[in-house]
């Protein structure tokens, strides 16, 4: 090699060392979703990141008034979280899918669902009324991406007053149900794909939707899933892999053997329409 070529190829080595390295810009909501630069997650919508921040996991504080939770009444419900590092609690939130908190609220015998919005208010808390149908005890999950942290999923557990039963005395086994669901104007159909899921390994669902024409967005998205297991240990809350006109997939990995609840939401001319679904998972 001539001292020319030398020289060239150590200049050329000078000039990729102080080039700075490639940076995966990533979907804070969704991390799978990476993309070279700078943009929208093409799922959810939010603005990509140029890194990837370690989750740190806020405390979620519940407060009810009345404080005893009674069954069938109007109960305002408090939420504050704190910020695990400072104790301090978060004021300020990102905006996902439309709002600054999405609130899920399952019963333990997995026959009551609630997606919903907490109110925000000047502290940084957020109220919301609601009044739980019966006495038992309910799985409560918080939505929210507290602003320079991570998107956080948090899980709560009320009991109403005077339940005495444990959650492992309150829950239910359900069947199997895959059957065409006729909700307020659409019908849902669901194919599993493959057809037994097993725990870990990833499952497609394949959701069909009659009639396609007014089917829209909501909330962001082209639809929302919660799937709970029978236990109540285990919550996934996704949106949509792919959308076609009439079909909407979502991929889930289910983490163990369980019976999971499944709850999908979608809009059609300005309807929210919820269709659920009982799948069971088992391993080999």
């Amino acid at each position: 090699m001539t001292r020319r070529e030398l020289i060239a190829l150590g200049a050329a080595g000078l000039l990729q060392a102080q080039q700075p390295p490639a940076v995966d810009f990533t979907c804070p909501m969704d991390p799978d979703v990476r993309a070279k630069g700078p943009g929208k997650c093409p799922r959810c919508g939010m603005t990509l990141e140029a890194k990837i921040q370690e989750p740190v996991e806020f405390r979620l504080q519940v407060t009810s008034l009345p404080s005893g939770l009674p069954a069938g009444k109007p109960v305002q419900l408090t939420f504050e979280l704190l910020d695990p590092k400072t104790g301090k609690r978060a004021t300020k939130f990102e905006i996902v899918h439309e709002k600054l908190f999405h609130l899920f609220l399952v019963s333990a015998d997995l026959s009551y669902f609630v997606h919903t919005h907490p109110e925000p208010r000047p502290d940084g808390t957020f109220q919301l009324t609601v009044t739980l149908p019966k006495p038992g005890i309910y799985k409560l999950l918080a939505d929210c991406y507290p602003a320079g942290a991570t998107p956080q999923l948090l899980p709560r557990f009320l009991t109403t007053a005077g339940y005495s039963k444990s959650v492992s005395q309150a829950i239910t086994t359900p069947a199997m149900d895959l059957a065409t669901k006729n909700t307020d104007n659409l019908t849902v159909s669901l194919r599993l794909d493959p057809p037994k899921p097993m725990p870990g390994r990833k499952t497609m669902l394949f959701f069909t939707l009659s009639p396609q024409e007014g089917v829209e967005p909501y909330l962001g998205a082209m639809g929302h899933l919660l799937a709970v297991s029978n236990d109540l240990i285990d919550s996934i809350h996704e949106h949509p892999f792919l959308t076609d006109p009439g079909s909407v997939q979502f991929n889930i990995f289910f983490p163990r053997e369980a019976v999971y609840r499944i709850w999908v939401q979608f809009q059609r001319l300005g309807v929210v329409n919820t269709a659920e679904f009982t799948v069971p998972v088992r391993g080999l």
